[in-house]
């Protein structure tokens, strides 16, 4: 078969993973493979590579994705388009790494063969226990915990870090857990004003530096507002300066300087860890066995500690965001850390 690969919607650490493993993967079936280039725009303008061994080989070790991606075109009014479009490349069959919106722009093509592989750094994807490039994210975010550590008791100061996740705070979580943060923000648990300064004035007492980390859709607002963004996924109806605003109300509320550090896509940018690239090497082997056995419409999700075809429907349901009572939660509790 002629099998495509295209990466759509924002960059995560471990895309290069997915393309180098399933293209070995389906070059060792026989088949031949081509990469589309930049997305749904690669389909609407003709330009793919062709995915050799020689183009792929050590691809795995570095971020981005050697295709380029692009979250600024659908398919929404423009089916007939990308199908006649799809069809002049000659393709028999398309290994997607996406999201939820870009799993849904596709289902709206006739008769397309699709293979997914679900993509988000947030780890908020229905369907699947984890998502790759999730454990790279937190990686980021634990060790610039622990560097802005460093300079917030130097100076006797609060450090706001704010991580990525819109409606979403596996990020915030997972990485302020890693690097023991003294307090983490998260959309699914409201900010208690009234009990964090009592927090921070309990440790003002005994500590020089204190460091919060914040995901970007946690509000200070008890309520919270959703809107659909042009993929159509649920976020926050925010200015995304929680750090900001945070290390301001620190500032007006008590005695003690704060300041604000914006990841952002530093979370996207750096090499995937080990552990995404044995998760990625496993989807993009999975992704490759069932498009050779013509199993489309599956995904590749990883469940209960393995890779399993699920039905690419699975991945594409309401976001899996932090319980408020999760176990993650009560383990930081249990160090102390403010949630």
């Amino acid at each position: 078969m002629k099998v495509g690969i295209l990466t759509g919607g924002g960059d995560a650490p471990g895309l290069n993973g997915i393309i180098e493993s399933a293209t070995r993967a389906l070059l060792n079936m026989g088949h031949e493979v081509v990469g589309i280039c930049d997305g749904f725009e690669g389909i609407y303008e003709g330009k793919t590579m062709p995915l050799t061994l020689d183009a792929v080989r050590g691809s795995h070790a570095f971020a981005g994705t050697l295709l380029g991606t692009s979250n600024r075109s659908g398919t929404e009014g423009r089916e007939k388009e990308f199908q006649a479009a799809y069809e002049k490349l000659g393709l028999e069959g398309l290994i997607v790494a996406g999201g939820d919106g870009t799993f849904r722009c596709l289902q709206a093509i006739e008769g397309l063969k699709l293979i997914g592989v679900p993509k988000t750094i947030d780890n908020d994807l229905s369907g699947t226990d984890v998502t790759f490039g999730y454990d790279t994210a937190c990686s980021v975010v634990s060790e610039a915990i622990d560097s802005l550590r460093t300079t917030a008791v130097a100076h006797k100061r609060i450090v706001v870090v704010e991580t990525m996740g819109r409606t979403s705070g596996w990020i915030a979580l997972g990485g302020g857990m890693a690097s023991m943060a003294d307090a983490i923000m998260i959309p699914e648990r409201p900010i208690d004003l009234s009990a964090f300064k009592t927090f921070l004035l309990e440790k003002h007492k005994s500590q020089r530096g204190i460091i919060v980390v914040a995901s970007e859709g946690a509000t200070l607002e008890q309520s919270v507002e959703r809107e659909l963004d042009k993929s159509g996924a649920s976020v926050l109806v925010a200015d995304y300066g929680i750090g900001e605003k945070l290390s301001k109300w620190i500032e007006e509320q008590i005695d003690w300087e704060a300041r604000h550090i914006v990841l952002g896509h530093l979370q996207r940018s750096h090499p995937p860890t080990t552990t995404d690239r044995f998760l990625t090497s496993a989807m993009g082997i999975i992704a490759a066995r069932l498009a050779d056995q013509g199993q489309w419409g599956k995904a590749a999700a990883f469940i209960k500690g393995q890779v399993t075809p699920v039905p690419i429907e699975a991945v594409m349901g309401e976001p899996r965001n932090v319980e408020p009572n999760h176990r993650w939660v009560k383990l930081a509790q249990s160090l102390g850390i403010f949630i």
